[in-house]
């Protein structure tokens, strides 16, 4: 797919200091703030059909999360909590008091967490396409395991190596997967592929998943001590589809399903119409 002209201005890009590392985020609009974590293998230009229309009633933060985009190439911090604070510490760098908060995929599990511990700061919280740990509810979706490259960006050492030089048509399949084989603008499949080009690139990708053990168990921990009380708007897709609102449902006060039609897991980039419209009814 080609890429189109915009109405819109391009963001900010700024680097600040957080958490021991320096965070890459692409800053847009003015108004109540709108912080957004993208997933793999994405940067904060998965948001990008996206945050021209939230800009004109939100100040919207994306930031490449921590390894990814061009934040820093950590050597370890990937695990839930640790992203969280990182989400923190760039809202509060911002002088940002109270958002909403969205997370796609990888960028969920911070998301939600943040809001769990941080209600006074996290005023409404969107996740999408995303599994959190082991939280019941998500029985059909890993009826058949978990997804294949979940065990094989795991291993310690094996798909950085075995992918280097191969980056572009890895990274592909996910996107052509993720469209429904639909595809998405030269321009933003060029700034993927290019983020995550490169061993040491690869990974800080592949530490997301590494850290998924120790993420599951800070999950559960923070869900056994208490319930989410922002209101929540689970979206999903395929294939997750609704998943993540069965899980929501155990754990949270106040939480909304939807489910996007001819979707796949890229929803910013496939369907942002219809996740513009999702977000305006919810957040607005």
């Amino acid at each position: 797919m080609g890429g189109t002209m915009s109405p819109y201005e391009d963001p900010r890009l700024l680097r600040i200091p957080v958490n021991g590392i320096e965070v890459n985020v692409a800053v847009s609009g003015t108004g109540p703030a709108l912080l957004m974590l993208h997933g793999f293998p994405h940067t904060w230009r998965l948001w990008s059909a996206v945050i021209g229309p939230l800009s004109e009633h939100h100040r919207v933060i994306a930031p490449d999360l921590r390894g990814l985009g061009d934040s820093t190439r950590a050597a370890d911090g990937y695990d839930a909590e640790n992203l969280a604070r990182d989400a923190e510490e760039l809202l509060a760098a911002l002088d940002v008091d109270h958002a909403a908060v969205a997370g796609i995929d990888a960028g969920a599990a911070p998301a939600f967490l943040l809001a769990l511990r941080r209600p006074d700061l996290v005023r409404r919280l969107v996740l999408m396409e995303a599994v959190l740990g082991r939280l019941p509810g998500a029985e059909d979706f890993l009826s058949g395991g978990a997804p294949w490259w979940f065990g094989f960006h795991q291993v310690p050492d094996l798909a950085e190596r075995v992918l280097a030089g191969h980056e572009a048509e890895y990274v592909d399949w996910f996107l052509t997967a993720g469209t429904c084989g639909r595809g998405i603008p030269a321009g933003v499949r060029d700034a993927f592929v290019a983020a995550y080009t490169g061993t040491e690139s690869l990974r800080c990708a592949f530490e997301h998943y590494r850290a998924m053990p120790e993420t599951a168990r800070q999950i559960q921990a923070a869900t056994a001590a208490g319930r989410l009380t922002a209101p929540v708007l689970a979206i999903g897709a395929q294939p997750v589809g609704p998943a993540l609102y069965h899980q929501l449902r155990r754990v949270a006060d106040d939480v909304t399903g939807r489910t996007i039609a001819d979707c796949g897991h890229i929803i910013p980039l496939d369907r942002p119409e219809a996740l513009l419209a999702a977000l305006a009814d919810f957040l607005d």
